[in-house]
């Protein structure tokens, strides 16, 4: 092996991952959307209902990007009236554990300051 060959490429960011923490903490509202479904409640009408201050129109758009990312899962009934419920993926428990480890990381950096 010579002296001068390079034995490492460069490391790039992981920009999928990333976008999406940036996108899930720019959400006002999903961190309080996984705790309303670790507590049982799971449908967005009792979800609205649940929250001070957040409609259903926000509500559908978050619940939306966060099934897109694969974090959530949209559960339709066929009943009259429609009912519909959502679940976290098994990637989404990944994803929900790298934010609670962030927020381990935050609290160290804020007992530091």
């Amino acid at each position: 092996m010579k002296n001068n060959e390079k034995k490492y490429l460069k490391k790039a960011a992981p920009s999928e991952s990333a976008k999406m923490v940036e996108s899930i903490y720019g959400c006002k509202w999903s961190l309080t959307v996984y705790q309303l479904l670790a507590d049982g409640i799971n449908r967005p009408g009792e979800m609205v209902r649940s929250i001070e201050g957040l409609t259903t129109k926000v509500l559908n758009q978050c619940l939306r990007k966060n099934t897109e990312f694969g974090i959530l899962e949209r559960i339709s009934y066929n009943e009259v009236p429609p009912r519909v419920e959502y679940k976290v993926t098994d990637f989404g428990a990944k994803f929900m554990n790298v934010l609670d480890e962030l927020e381990k990381l935050q609290n160290e950096i804020n007992n530091k300051i």
